[in-house]
């Protein structure tokens, strides 16, 4: 492919060029082309070139991006209603990116198409999702009674959200994370703090996030500080995620770290970014604002 093609490309499937806060015809009939896939690279890219350590090919992690759907409905071969709970798991590997609302779009185009059972929707499901990821998807359906799986769970660990801190930065401030001491140890801190805001529409996006490490005790104080610097920061959860894993790496330089935010709910569809220096698998735990 020519510089000019790959040009063209990205220009199409930049997130402006998406439905996002647009009026919208809903389909109700499948179609696949609603699915719009966004590259992960140029915003890897940008983090690279701020020296924070993810380039091409040798990405600094591990992880999934964990979607979930609580408004799945299809129509039986006799055109009963049919309704689940999806799980997604997309590759943090993958290529692209899928754009939420073009997800919600996708999904809603199964209302009213006759499927033969749920073995074909799955079938369905992953075949497109991972055509438009660019690597491989992972669908799980649940009923919706004895969906224990999904039940609300608390955060593992210690809240920090209660330490009396100052806050002047609302913008991602690496330089806030800092070791508190030589010490090393094993814990799971998180905070119910995280807000980001979509790149293309400016709302708010809400999140709990998870941080596990064995290291240098972290100091709890910066940590928190940081973790509100991205109130203002314009980018989708998985790059968030992202940001932090490396922030975190580079500041820190933890022996093993695992970066969770749960996002909350917008249109059926709640994403759950994890990424790992080592930890391959993830439970899907629903906490309370999802």
């Amino acid at each position: 492919m020519s510089d000019s093609e790959q040009v063209h490309r990205h220009e199409k499937a930049s997130p402006e060029a998406s439905q996002l806060g647009r009026k919208t015809q809903y389909v109700d009939q499948y179609d696949a082309s609603l699915l719009f896939p966004i590259p992960r690279q140029p915003k890897r890219d940008e983090i690279a070139l701020e020296q924070l350590g993810v380039e091409e090919g040798r990405l600094p992690f591990f992880g999934q991006d964990i979607w979930n759907a609580f408004e799945l409905s299809w129509l039986n071969a006799k055109g009963k209603p049919e309704v689940a709970i999806a799980v997604f798991r997309i590759p943090a590997d993958s290529e692209n990116i899928i754009e939420s609302k073009s997800f919600k779009l996708y999904l809603n185009s199964f209302n009213q198409t006759r499927l033969s059972g749920r073995q074909e929707l799955q079938s369905i499901l992953e075949k497109d999702l991972s055509a438009a990821a660019g690597g491989l998807v992972v669908v799980e359906l649940h009923d919706l009674d004895g969906a224990t799986a999904l039940q609300v769970v608390e955060p593992k660990g210690r809240c920090i959200d209660g330490l009396d801190i100052e806050v002047s930065h609302y913008h991602p401030e690496p330089t806030l994370l800092r070791n508190q001491s030589d010490l090393i140890v094993e814990e799971t801190l998180y905070s119910h703090l995280l807000r980001s805001n979509c790149p293309v529409t400016g709302q708010p996006d809400w999140a709990t996030v998870e941080i596990s490490y064995i290291g240098k005790k972290i100091d709890k104080a910066g940590l928190l500080a940081y973790i509100v610097s991205f109130r203002q920061h314009n980018d989708f959860h998985e790059q968030c995620v992202e940001r932090m894993f490396v922030d975190l790496s580079q500041r820190c330089k933890p022996e093993e770290l695992t970066v969770v935010a749960r996002y909350t709910r917008r249109g059926g569809l709640d994403i759950n970014p994890w990424r790992s220096s080592n930890r391959p698998d993830l439970e899907n735990r629903r906490f309370v604002r999802q």
